[in-house]
């Protein structure tokens, strides 16, 4: 509507223009020139008129082309001292320049929403122009889990992780690998996802990064546990009749060997038997202390002061530490710190963590264990026991708390499963950090 009152007044303009025109044409013809005194200067003045229309016009749109090329939708076109001819025009550009305002926000509130979304979820996202390599946008959670506050070009992450850019470098787009890196000496498993976009004829590459190690931890923990569940039970079943019949025949045998003393055989017999009844019995303690262990599935939940828990830990222990000759540090700043915790349970945890930690640094010149409470960045309590002794190969500290897998010939391999099992049933985790030759720390996270 607004522009087709602007319309009319041109075809006006036009109209008039053209009658003025055809007046001065008759006046030639018909050879009445002293009327072209007035019919010169009229049709000048219609020209002029429309010249200028057409001029305050177009200085109107290129000051409306210039607002919407610079996207300053803020500018605002004064229709009330507007010319009379320039109202319709002004008003339609005023109606332009709101429509895309409106559009405008809707896009940066709709930008803001996505940010906002991107910064609070847990996987790492590095977005980059794959032609320069320059950095589009990475969120805090990248940061957080690479601790790299800043990044320029895509390249500047080879020089910090040159494996894990390299793994990110051969992906294709839709490809998603598992990769190991190392976070302050801790291993930690990485879904690295590929995918490209294309956006004003440049393409990009976004790359997502997340921390996967809790899932596989946990997905890892309960199908171990489902399989030792079937293992232990059909041992169980199997072993318990073989120590039965062992014991059964050893009975028989030693009130056979009395009535033949002398026979030699049946000593041998009865030796044999006694092995398989004892290593039985042995499988027996064996699977039912796992079955013990697995019987874990309710917390009886306390608030104790981590002051509290030390100290009993230090009255328990202090004797062997004593005996070994071994120095065993508290370091708790916060002494009202507190934790809600099975106490039971988690003593255990921690008693398993000081005998490994005990038996690690029994070699050592100068042992010494410290045991420390603090809280993580994201506010919650976590307990470390470190210690300098052999520490670990990289190969074992995948392995530590796989069932059954222990380091030493006397070991069961249950305590630090137990452990990663308490601390589960806790919603926490336990990690380990360790060096060859300098020492491990295992820290709990509540």
């Amino acid at each position: 509507m607004i522009f087709k009152n602007y319309e009319l007044r041109i075809l006006l303009r036009v109209a008039l223009l053209f009658l003025t025109l055809l007046g001065l044409c008759v006046i030639i013809v018909i050879q009445r020139y002293m009327y072209l005194v007035i019919g010169v200067p009229l049709v000048i003045a219609v020209m002029a008129d429309f010249l200028r229309f057409q001029k305050k016009a177009q200085r109107e749109v290129e000051q409306f082309a210039e607002s919407v090329h610079y996207r300053d939708f803020s500018r605002h076109f004064d229709v009330g001292r507007a010319p009379t001819e320039l109202k319709p025009l002004r008003k339609g550009f005023n109606e332009i320049n709101t429509t895309f305002k409106a559009i405008s926000r809707e896009r940066e509130t709709q930008y803001h929403y996505l940010q906002k979304i991107l910064e609070l979820v847990d996987t790492g996202i590095i977005s980059y122009e794959q032609e320069t390599g320059d950095i589009g946008w990475l969120n805090e959670s990248f940061k957080k889990i690479f601790g790299i506050p800043y990044l320029k070009t895509i390249y500047s992450l080879e020089k910090r992780d040159e494996a894990l850019y390299n793994e990110a470098m051969k992906l294709k787009p839709g490809d998603s690998k598992v990769v190991s890196i190392s976070r302050n000496k801790q291993l930690i498993k990485i879904l690295l996802t590929v995918s490209v976009m294309r956006s004003d004829d440049k393409i990009y590459r976004l790359l997502a990064f997340q921390n996967i190690s809790e899932a596989l931890d946990e997905t890892e923990s309960k199908a171990w546990q489902k399989l030792l569940n079937v293992m232990t039970h059909e041992i169980m079943n199997s072993v318990a009749p073989i120590s039965s019949l062992a014991d059964t025949l050893k009975n028989r045998l030693q009130s056979y060997s009395r009535e033949n003393s002398e026979n030699t055989d049946l000593d041998d017999l009865e030796l044999g038997i006694d092995t398989i009844k004892r290593r039985s019995e042995g499988l027996l303690k064996f699977t039912e202390s796992y079955r013990n262990l697995n019987k874990i599935t309710r917390l009886d939940l306390k608030t104790v002061l981590v002051r509290d828990l030390f100290e009993n830990l230090n009255s328990l222990m202090q004797p062997t530490l004593a005996q070994k000759n071994i120095e065993l540090n508290i370091v708790l700043r916060d002494t009202q710190m507190a934790i809600e915790i099975d106490l039971n349970l988690v003593e255990q945890v921690l008693i398993n963590l000081l005998v490994n930690a005990i038996e690690a640094v029994k070699d050592r010149p100068e042992p010494a264990i410290t045991l420390s409470a603090e809280l993580s960045p994201n506010n919650k309590p976590l307990v470390k026991i470190a210690d300098n002794g052999t520490g670990m190969p990289p190969e074992l500290v995948d392995k530590i708390f796989i069932p059954f897998f222990s380091t030493r010939k006397s070991g069961s391999g249950i305590g630090l499963s137990l452990c990663k099992q308490i601390m589960m049933l806790h919603k926490g985790n336990i990690q380990v950090q360790s060096v060859e030759n300098e020492g491990s720390v295992f820290i709990l996270l509540f």
